[in-house]
């Protein structure tokens, strides 16, 4: 395993790279270093209580158990602060991070917690002009910072239902999934505005669920690269 490309787990859905040019320009599509802290919020609130479990059991539906959807989500969040931090224009920083063989679940929230930290600060002191590769498109802080959302909430509810069941569905802050679904899936949201709640449309975009009229995504991506600058390079 490299870091030249970071693992996704297999299901739910299955994570495309190419993505179709978009081109739309709102307000709402700006993710700021603050919801990362609300997001990272939910996690902890989530999975704190959790540390008691057996977190050898599959997360969700996700082909990991959840002491590996904790350590993925540990690494993801450190590589996007890394991208974030230095820039790199068509490879990631080349580093995988592990937790030690012997770290508890409550280890693993720390080293979760402590990565979306740091992703945080690196998005609050870059510059909005900043890009970094990413396989869905050079993306801008704005956009590590959605990702990262969205890597937090939804491996949250992963594990979630990995200790307390497949039924599990935990509520996510409305306004963070509502900026998450605009910034990353801008070809879905203006349908998906009003036809769900924003927790659900960001779930039904990565191909958790199905919604009435909309059937559960087999495939998806969401979109890296900054609006604007796929306006700007469309033919």
């Amino acid at each position: 395993m490299t870091a030249a490309e970071r693992p996704r787990p297999s299901a739910p859905g299955r994570w495309l790279r190419v993505l179709p040019r978009v081109v739309c320009h709102s307000d709402a599509m700006t993710v700021t270093a603050a919801d990362l802290d609300e997001a990272i919020g939910f996690a902890a609130a989530t999975l704190g209580p959790l540390g008691d479990g057996d977190w050898t059991r599959p997360a969700g539906e996700l082909d990991w158990d959840c002491r590996a959807t904790a350590e993925h989500l540990g690494d993801v969040l450190l590589s996007y602060a890394s991208q974030v931090v230095s820039g790199p224009a068509d490879h990631y920083v080349r580093f995988l991070a592990t937790a030690d063989a012997g770290a508890s679940p409550a280890d693993l929230l720390e080293f979760v917690v402590a990565a979306g930290r740091l992703l945080a600060s690196a998005v609050r002191t870059a510059g909005p002009q900043a890009r970094a590769y990413h396989p869905s498109g050079s993306a801008d802080p704005a956009g590590f910072a959605a990702m990262g959302c969205a890597e937090l909430l939804m491996h949250a509810e992963d594990i979630a239902r990995g200790q307390r069941g497949q039924e599990t569905v935990l509520d996510a802050p409305g306004e963070v999934c509502a900026r998450v679904v605009a910034r990353l899936f801008p070809e879905q949201e203006p349908a998906l505005r009003g036809a769900a709640t924003a927790w659900d449309a960001l779930r039904w975009c990565t191909g958790r669920i199905a919604l009435p009229g909309r059937p559960r995504r087999g495939e998806w991506a969401w979109h890296g690269e900054p609006l604007e600058d796929s306006s700007r390079t469309r033919p």
